[in-house]
């Protein structure tokens, strides 16, 4: 199956950004609905991508090799913890940055939120703070404590983990 620059494109989107949904794909490639982005998976990747036990977005190897792309998740062979490399947005490498870590208290996203903005001097908003520790949490480096609100934290310490700030 050959595929267009814009598929191509939008694998290597894929292979990036998995474990993924389809917000995130949404989001990145400027569609109206999550339902355009199944359609588009459906009609132009179908071979190149599947659906793990989470229902999360994941490319095949074969469609790894085809876009020469590094995934957004490496997991150390010998280790079976959280990923030793992540491959993520600007945003989310900042939300790792300032986020609690393993041993300390989790914390909420308003609290995310004001240490990104203190330490970065950008203003994202609430909701792309939640989608990122949400993406975070799907990649196994951050977890999730239900209190009164969700509050979170890092799985892994940050000097074990390597992340590369995407394009």
């Amino acid at each position: 199956m050959t595929l267009s620059e814009e598929a191509t494109e939008r694998l290597a989107d894929v292979v990036e950004l998995q474990p993924t949904k389809n917000a995130e794909l949404q989001e990145r490639w400027g569609l109206e609905s999550g339902s355009e982005v199944h359609q588009y998976l459906e009609k132009e990747l179908k071979d190149y991508y599947f659906r793990d036990d989470n229902s999360l977005i994941r490319a095949t190897a074969e469609a790894a090799e085809l876009v020469d792309v590094e995934p957004g998740v490496e997991i150390d062979p010998e280790s079976e913890g959280p990923p030793s490399r992540i491959r993520v947005p600007e945003l989310h490498a900042q939300i790792v940055a300032v986020l609690a870590g393993p041993e300390e208290t989790s914390e909420s996203v308003v609290s995310v939120l004001h240490k990104v903005r203190d330490e970065f001097d950008v203003d994202p908003e609430t909701d792309e703070v939640r989608r990122g520790l949400q993406s975070l949490r799907r990649k196994d480096v951050v977890e999730v404590e239900y209190r009164t609100v969700p509050t979170f934290r890092l799985t892994v310490e940050r000097d074990d983990l390597e992340v590369e700030v995407a394009d």
